[in-house]
């Protein structure tokens, strides 16, 4: 089973950027889709962007579409999210999850989760 963990959340200026990483260990990344979530306060989880195992494959909700990049260097056991012009909206909880089924963007289908960080962006 792998074990994921976050890093790289915080608080920034709306129009700001941030790269949030996924560190995974025991078990090589390459066996998994892997994914990023957010949770804001009284909302559900929402799809942020996947990608698959070889990095060639990606999906993006369409709140991020165009703003945010996912990808991953399985060398180094890592994935990335990196997040452009954030908005106030964005501000939640971000977790990485793992999953093998390849269903990308269905949170149910997800196996494996990170403890999450949090992103504020302050308008």
């Amino acid at each position: 089973q792998v074990q994921l963990v976050e890093s790289g959340g915080g608080l920034v200026q709306a129009g700001g950027s941030l790269r949030l990483s996924c560190a995974a260990s025991g078990r090589i990344l390459s066996s998994y889709v892997m994914g990023w979530f957010r949770q804001a306060p009284g909302k559900e989880r929402e799809f942020v962007a996947a990608i698959g195992r070889r990095g060639v494959t990606t999906y993006y909700g369409g709140s991020v579409k165009g703003r945010f990049t996912i990808s991953r260097e399985n060398a180094k056991n890592t994935v990335y999210l990196q997040m452009n012009s954030l908005k106030s909206e964005d501000t939640a909880v971000y977790y990485c999850a793992a999953e093998e089924k390849n269903r990308y963007t269905d949170p149910a289908e997800y196996d494996v989760w990170g403890q999450g960080t949090q992103v504020t962006v302050s308008s």
